[in-house]
């Protein structure tokens, strides 16, 4: 039958939204300023209103369901996911979900989450809207289905992971795992771990005015590592600081962990972690962060690794002179820095053999940072967005609370360790950041360190053993994990293979995988070939890791 006469709104504004979505979701997958929006919206309109999209002249209606409405759903996700966290990492995605999510911060997302369903859905209605009206649409769609759904990184990265089940091989990260040293060395000094949320080295850049500066004043006076890159797998606060504390990729349990509908009961059980290493040696070992410990596994992390100590948001509100005074993730960073001096003084007071202390802050969180008071003190008013803001005050207090403890004698004989967690996600200054060569902050100090600028390339896996290194405990090779200690000459992976080769090669490997969550996971099948019937390999991958000079 021939369609009734459309209403006065129809199909102009159906036409209006699909014009502005696809016009956000160019600015948000591309550089473009977000004003050209308007100029494809525009662009989609014309173009609709010329070819009368939505009410052609011989239009028919039929109630038919589009075969695009899901494949255009799950580009809204993906979209969701970049504008959010700027890339997209389904080992994140799938990690926090088995790891648990309780007690986030992310009030924030959660009301962009909102906003951007009910936009999927106005899309979804104006898309139905226009195939219902128009067969020209109804012919052509579905071909637009299959491109959406071929073309979504989303879709492509679980096609890569499924993949890796039936890979060749699936062992060549394994392969490459050395076991971390567990000999005792006496005298070992403690240990001050401090991850600075986010605060990549890539800030140090004149465009970013003075933002990193307290950070290059603590450099100046150690060891900074430079080029210290971001491999996939370690791009997540959980996923860094298991790497740069066992070596490894945090590779998620996913279909290993025998009940996958259940929260995890263990991280990574299956290597040794700088806890397990210091706990052989006789350290009292503590955690405190600001957020809550029971959110992406920190809590089970660090105590199935034997921490003695482990505190967050909910340990800490009890002790505090103003409990209100918190963010939407947990403790602002002068007051988490200032519960740090208190137990770093019990230790020392104690005196029972060395500690270590790892600290998580929380002030250079993306989009757009959390700054403590004292910051808002000395730096006039915050507003809202600057990102740099942020990234100056968390540098501070970071360089404050070590100018603290060395004013009470509380470092002697300790390893002071500066590190970012991992490269920021989406902030203010993104696009500035994005178009320079980005690296991770690691910075050490110590009576024993000697000031220098090591430049190598590397990952978070290395600094794993170039902590032990720096700390003298004994090294096969000057390796554990994946990783080599920076302060040696042997090359690291990435230098012998390529941070793309390391890539490509995560998303092969199950072996690893299986090492990670050995315990949680069904015990591996064994093979028939003997262990000398390895995989061959091309002559690049078979390229030793030679010694280089600094």
């Amino acid at each position: 039958m021939l369609a009734s006469k459309s209403p006065p709104l129809t199909p102009w504004l159906p036409l209006a939204v699909i014009g502005a979505s696809l016009g956000y979701a160019v600015t948000v997958l591309t550089r473009l300023p977000w004003w050209t929006l308007f100029i494809t919206a525009t662009v989609w309109m014309l173009i609709g209103l010329k070819l009368r999209w939505g009410a052609p002249l011989n239009a028919r209606y039929r109630p038919v369901w589009p075969w695009s409405l899901l494949p255009l759903s799950l580009f809204g996700i993906y979209v969701y996911l970049v504008d959010s966290f700027g890339s997209v990492d389904l080992g994140a995605v799938f990690f926090h979900l088995q790891a648990g999510m309780a007690d986030h911060g992310g009030g924030g997302k959660m009301v962009m989450a909102v906003v951007y369903t009910l936009v999927v859905l106005a899309m979804l209605i104006s898309v139905l809207y226009i195939a219902r009206h128009d067969q020209r649409w109804r012919l052509t769609e579905r071909f637009f289905a299959i491109a959406l759904l071929a073309g979504n990184p989303l879709l492509y990265g679980l096609g890569q992971r499924s993949a890796a089940i039936v890979t060749d091989d699936g062992a060549w990260l394994d392969r490459r795992y050395v076991q971390p040293p567990l000999e005792d060395q006496p005298g070992a000094p403690n240990l001050l771990l401090l991850y600075l949320e986010s605060i990549e080295r890539t800030y140090r850049h004149d465009i970013f005015g003075n933002a990193y500066d307290d950070l290059d004043a603590l450099g100046a006076r150690g060891v900074v590592f430079e080029g210290v890159q971001q491999m996939d797998n370690t791009g997540w606060t959980m996923a860094g600081m298991i790497a740069s504390q066992c070596g490894v990729p945090l590779m998620p349990a996913g279909l290993l962990h025998d009940s996958q509908f259940e929260p995890l009961s263990q991280v990574v059980p299956g290597v040794d972690c700088l806890g397990d290493i210091l706990a052989g040696q006789g350290y009292r070992l503590s955690y405190l962060g600001g957020a809550s410990t029971q959110f992406a596994g920190k809590g089970l992390f660090y105590r199935g690794h034997q921490f003695d100590t482990v505190k967050g948001k909910e340990d800490f509100i009890t002790d505090m002179d103003d409990p209100e005074y918190l963010n939407s993730w947990g403790l602002y960073d002068d007051t988490l820095y200032d519960f740090t001096v208190d137990e770093i003084r019990r230790l020392n007071r104690e005196d029972d053999g060395p500690w270590a202390v790892v600290n998580l802050s929380i002030a250079g969180h993306a989009p757009n940072g959390f700054p403590a008071q004292r910051c808002r003190d000395r730096q006039g008013a915050f507003d809202g967005q600057d990102i740099l803001y942020s990234v100056e005050c968390s540098a501070w207090l970071a360089r404050d609370l070590i100018e603290r403890l060395e004013a009470e004698n509380l470092l002697e004989n300790t390893l002071v360790v500066v590190l970012s967690d991992h490269l920021t996600m989406r902030v203010s200054v993104w696009d500035q950041l994005t178009a320079l060569d980005r690296d991770n902050t690691f910075i050490m100090l110590g009576d024993r360190v000697v000031p220098q600028r090591i430049r190598r390339e590397a990952t978070m896996l290395d600094v794993f053993p170039t902590i032990l290194d720096a700390m003298g405990l004994p090294l096969h090779e000057g390796r554990a994990g994946l990783g080599t200690s920076l302060l040696g000459r042997r090359a690291t992976l990435a230098e012998t293979h390529g941070l793309s080769t390391l890539n490509a090669r995560l998303r092969e490997e199950t072996a690893l995988q299986h090492r990670l969550w050995e315990g949680l996971a069904p015990q591996r099948r064994e093979t028939e070939e003997s262990s000398s019937a390895q995989v061959m390999e091309t002559p690049a991958d078979q390229a030793e890791e030679v010694e280089i000079l600094h």
